[in-house]
């Protein structure tokens, strides 16, 4: 009866260890990529104030938690999405300073204010336009 009642036990906190939700394994680092790193460091300097070290070692600040998105399209394609006051007026500066605008501000009703541009090696990217320390919603 022990030894029933021991493994009985065992296959229950066996059962609750599967149950149990794993935690979500974070992203702890990103890289964009560019014929010339250099010119990368100063457009997201002059641009976004992203202070980069000489060898393009960078740290700024992120929402937590972050939110993504899974979806169909070129699987080549991944776009990070940078917080700013003003989409419009950003997006002008970015292309002042070698970038491309791909989408001029527009409202998604009811979830998000937007912007899509490249920087100038071509990474795609996007702006949400932010109120108080959050995505703007129209």
């Amino acid at each position: 009866m022990c030894r029933t009642l021991a493994l009985l036990t065992l296959m229950l906190s066996s059962c609750a260890a599967l149950a149990q939700p794993r935690a979500p394994a974070p992203i702890v680092f990103f890289d964009l990529a560019g014929p010339e790193s250099a010119a990368l460091r100063d457009f997201y300097s002059k641009v976004f104030a992203w202070a980069a070290g000489a060898t393009g070692n960078l740290s700024v600040p992120v929402t937590s938690p972050l939110a993504g998105n899974l979806r169909s399209g070129d699987a080549t394609e991944k776009r990070i999405y940078i917080g700013v006051d003003d989409v419009s007026a950003k997006l002008m500066e970015i292309a002042a300073n070698g970038g491309t605008v791909d989408a001029p501000r527009f409202e998604v009703p009811g979830v998000v204010v937007l912007g899509l541009f490249k920087d100038p090696a071509g990474n795609p990217m996007g702006l949400v336009e932010m109120r108080d320390g959050k995505p703007r919603i129209p």
